[in-house]
């Protein structure tokens, strides 16, 4: 039987991103983010006028950030360290919903927090890509960890069978979007590595049977 396999999604998982996407905005795009807004796009506001931002203008702004501001992205505290750990254990790659010419970008981003691990890129719900992994790595089993709650809904409709993770590392928004786990989408959800860990081993290593007895 091939190894346990634990696909990750990146940002406000393995990297903060969205606090330093706010920071930029302010300084450089005369826009203010307000991070605890339960609408992403709904959140941003022009300085001058203090009109929303469009949703078009939105996903420009993101892709601008990717473009040129992704250096400013940090680690989250316990991210690699976690990660080499569960690697001890089991193989591990990154799911990331990025645009694929950054996939190179994305990979050498990783490494440079010394995480170093397989990208794949997508667009949309992550449920597809996430079965064309499995398809590729065939492991025993498999856990999935992202910060937002449709990839869990998009995973347990492709592959039930895959235990799952919601963790949203950046505090100043995971009081305010919506838990996979308590929607019935994710197995649990912890928002910090140091309680993920042992959680992640675990269910990577664990007899099925034991598995179902703690659900």
């Amino acid at each position: 039987m091939s190894r346990p396999l634990l696909i990750t999604d990146c940002d406000e998982v393995l990297l903060y991103m969205i606090s330093h996407f706010r920071d930029w905005l302010a300084e450089d795009e005369g826009i203010v983010f307000d991070m605890t807004g339960g609408n992403f796009y709904k959140s941003m506001r022009h300085v001058d006028t203090g009109k929303p931002v469009e949703q078009d203008v939105m996903w420009a702004l993101l892709n601008k950030f990717f473009d040129g501001q992704m250096h400013r992205q940090t680690a989250v505290e316990g991210a690699a360290a976690a990660i080499a750990a569960i690697r001890e254990h089991a193989d591990v790659v990154v799911l990331t919903n990025l645009l694929d010419f950054r996939q190179e970008a994305r990979r050498r981003q990783l490494a440079d927090h010394g995480i170093d691990l397989p990208v794949f890129t997508n667009q949309g719900p992550k449920g597809p890509a996430l079965q064309a992994i499995l398809d590729e790595y065939r492991p025993g089993r498999a856990v999935f960890i992202d910060d937002l709650a449709h990839h869990h809904g998009s995973v347990l409709e492709v592959a039930p069978q895959v235990r799952r993770l919601h963790l949203c590392a950046e505090p100043q928004i995971a009081p305010h979007i919506p838990c996979a786990h308590k929607a019935g989408h994710a197995h649990a959800r912890i928002d910090d590595w140091a309680n993920a860990l042992p959680w992640l081993i675990e269910t990577l290593t664990c007899e099925e049977k034991d598995l179902q007895a703690n659900d």
